[in-house]
């Protein structure tokens, strides 16, 4: 089953839903705002992506801008850091993240990374 991080507010998420849903695949919602990952869940969302969470920051919100990430090293020695300001902080974290049951997991922001997610989940289903 895919699970979708995401945001109910933001468009992208919403198209996500509805791709998942077009294609017939099942699903369940993860609203990270109100129910933030853990540090060690965004680290394995990270290790799948094959991503540092410097890649998923949204460093051009406010919030961002407060905690000063933009300015934050980005290097191992900071990495966690930058864990620390996305568990604290979820709306810096980049949306939906997409999951299929396989562990493909993209940032589905656009067509070709929910296709990639969506085609796991369908060679998983059999």
């Amino acid at each position: 089953m895919i699970e979708i991080w995401l945001n109910p507010a933001c468009s992208r998420c919403r198209t996500a839903v509805s791709e998942v849903e077009a294609a017939g695949l099942g699903f369940t919602v993860r609203r990270y705002l109100e129910d933030p990952p853990t540090a060690a869940e965004l680290e394995e969302v990270l290790d799948r992506l094959g991503l540092e969470p410097w890649d998923v920051a949204r460093t051009q919100e406010p919030a961002a801008r407060e905690l000063g990430l933009r300015s934050l090293p980005r290097d191992a020695g900071h990495r966690a850091d930058w864990i620390r300001h996305l568990v604290e902080n979820p709306g810096l974290i980049q949306r939906p993240i997409v999951t299929a049951s396989d562990g493909t997991t993209v940032v589905g922001r656009d067509p070709e990374s929910l296709q990639r997610v969506i085609a796991a989940e369908a060679g998983a289903d059999g």
